[in-house]
């Protein structure tokens, strides 16, 4: 949480850096735990899925899998196993969306 401080009669709040911010969601039963990589990473994430004229979902969803959900790690290998990888992508984009 933001700190207040008083410098020469001026109250200042100073900023939280959103870096290594976590948010956990559970889908099926298992805890996601989703982490903010940072505002430059995010823009790279977004870049790189976006080659070519076209946006990929294959390539922004490994970024993710990748960068932002940092338990439990997820492949495409476990999502063969797992259910509820729409949703959890889903949630781990709006996340990083409220972040930007």
């Amino acid at each position: 949480m933001a700190e207040n401080y008083q410098n020469q009669g001026q109250v200042k709040e100073e900023k939280q850096s959103k870096f290594g911010l976590q948010e956990k969601h559970t889908v099926e039963g298992v805890e996601y735990t989703f982490q903010f990589p940072g505002t430059r990473k995010t823009q790279e994430i977004l870049d790189d899925s976006s080659g070519k004229g076209s946006f990929s979902n294959v390539k922004y969803h490994e970024d993710i899998m990748e960068h932002v959900i940092v338990n439990p790690r997820t492949t495409w290998d476990y999502w063969d196993e797992n259910a509820g990888y729409r949703e959890v992508m889903n949630l781990a984009d709006n996340f990083l969306g409220r972040q930007l």
